[in-house]
């Protein structure tokens, strides 16, 4: 069978269509679909790499925060916290010529990693005394917090106060070894006769 020309443009812009359209079934749209799946995959790496390095930033603050606190005065013995406190406590309060009625240390339970020793200060004195030991507290470098403030008149219309402050501090308990426990400074008992 002998085909005219125009059935032979006719047939071949059929077999190219028919061949276009096996490529683009075939080839070009699963191409797009994998690019598009890895362009959605290199986003979202793009996105946690973006949150993994702000942790690291944030740490190596935080790391350096801490060495700061450390080197200021955050102890690993609790004696040797309260006693930074309560000496830092009476000289502020000197400086400040407040008279200390009670100045009371009480170690907490501790929690987490870190201790915690409460202070209860009471005494009397004048309204600049006692904003000026409440700045030595906020503005030292010593990890202190106040937590509670109380300020009472004993005489009305005066500048004779009688304050409370409720104060805490932290302290690092040094790490037990993995294996000690009460049981383990027992000497072994052997069997046998």
């Amino acid at each position: 069978m002998v085909l005219s020309r125009r059935e032979r443009l006719v047939s071949i812009t059929a077999a190219a269509a028919v061949v276009l359209l096996a490529l683009d079934r075939f080839a070009l749209e699963p191409f797009f679909q994998q690019r598009d799946q890895l362009q959605s995959r290199i986003d979202k790496a793009r996105t946690q790499l973006a949150r993994c390095q702000t942790v690291i930033s944030r740490s190596r603050q935080a790391t350096g925060e801490w060495r700061d606190r450390v080197s200021a005065g955050l102890r690993s013995d609790p004696a040797d916290a309260e006693s930074q406190i309560l000496h830092a406590l009476r000289r502020w309060a000197e400086e400040a010529r407040l008279n200390l009625s009670l100045l009371k240390p009480d170690r907490l339970p501790q929690k987490g990693r870190l201790g915690i020793i409460a202070f209860q200060a009471s005494g009397t004195g004048r309204l600049d005394g006692v904003r000026r030991l409440l700045w030595q507290v906020q503005t030292s470098s010593l990890p202190l917090r106040v937590t509670e403030v109380q300020i009472t008149s004993r005489k009305d219309g005066s500048d004779d106060l009688t304050f409370q402050l409720r104060l805490s501090t932290l302290y690092v308990p040094p790490e037990r070894p993995a294996g000690s426990s009460s049981n383990s400074s027992r000497p072994a008992q052997h069997g046998g006769s």
